[in-house]
């Protein structure tokens, strides 16, 4: 179930412009629970950040091997790798306020944080 937003791409260069924030989100299977936290933090990163992220989803169940590797020890769990320091979220990411204060994301179009 891997599933990346790939990077918008440079229009000036033609180069994949890298993303400002990078998340992973550990889930287990197609669980109603892991469909919402994945719905949430989409529409989260993509009116928050409009596109400046990379979110990679995994499927415990799939890649176990990832989950112990990370230490994941509960999903759903978004995961903020850069920018550092990193960061956790465990549940179905439905407390907007609660991710956008953890991983310090501010709404551009009203300029401040949530």
């Amino acid at each position: 179930m891997p599933d990346k937003v790939l990077p918008i791409a440079d229009a000036a260069a033609g180069l994949p412009k890298s993303p400002e924030f990078v998340f992973r989100l550990y889930v287990t299977g197609a669980t109603s629970r892991s469909s919402r936290a994945i719905s949430n933090a989409r529409r989260i990163f993509e009116r928050d950040l409009q596109g400046r992220y990379d979110l990679e989803i995994i499927d415990i169940y799939l890649e176990p091997l990832k989950a112990r590797e990370h230490q994941i020890v509960a999903a759903p769990t978004l995961v903020k790798l850069s920018p550092g320091p990193a960061r956790r979220v465990i549940g179905d990411l439905s407390d907007e306020a609660k991710v956008r204060q953890v991983f310090d994301i501010e709404n551009p179009v009203q300029g401040a944080k949530r």
